[in-house]
């Protein structure tokens, strides 16, 4: 009967969402994860083979994460206008329920060492983008927003306003207002018309 696992990949790359979240991207090593987990490194090694994987592995794990919530809120109401507001109002949710994994987010997949992934990793990174963002898209065609001003007015309501009001109160290291989420369904709902 084989040993039960001690310091499973769950476990490991929680440690590393918690280290990006209080001392950022470049805290992430291999030896840091296996000291805030009291697992011995070769653990560590066993799960990641360098610290590349294990970047990419947490921005994906995190991101992949957000992205599947937020495609249900964009899909969830056949009403694009409430689709779009719903849209909205989860960015800020959810990285209020989330908070260390948003303040991973807010760094980018850059700061994760995006450049040097592995070929699988960059194509999970790539079709989860193409998922999220055709689901945008499709949510823009339902609202009849086209040409190039209509889309960046979709795209200002459903990821830029939400995601700027979280960025400014994470880089303050405030608290979100309780009123966040209302605020940003009401810009949304204002651009989306």
């Amino acid at each position: 009967m084989p040993r039960p696992v001690r310091f499973d990949t769950s476990l490991l790359l929680d440690a590393a969402v918690s280290l990006a979240a209080t001392v950022g991207p470049l805290g992430v090593t291999m030896s840091a994860v296996a000291k805030e987990t009291g697992a011995p490194s070769g653990s560590v090694y066993h799960r990641f083979p360098n610290r590349t994987a294990l970047l990419a592995e947490v921005w994906l794990r995190t991101v992949e994460r957000f992205q599947e919530g937020y495609r249900t809120a964009l899909t969830t109401d056949n009403d694009p206008r409430r689709a779009g507001r719903a849209a909205a109002r989860h960015i800020v949710a959810w990285c209020r329920a989330h908070p260390d994994e948003a303040t991973l987010l807010l760094y980018g997949a850059g700061q994760f060492g995006r450049a040097d992934w592995s070929e699988e990793h960059a194509a999970r990174a790539t079709e989860g983008n193409r998922r999220t963002l055709g689901t945008v898209t499709a949510l823009a065609e339902a609202l009849g927003a086209t040409g190039p001003q209509a889309a960046e007015r979709v795209t200002l309501a459903l990821v830029d306003l939400p995601l700027s009001l979280v960025r400014r109160h994470f880089q303050a290291h405030e608290p979100l207002p309780p009123h966040a989420e209302d605020l940003a369904e009401e810009c949304a709902a204002a651009l989306l018309g």
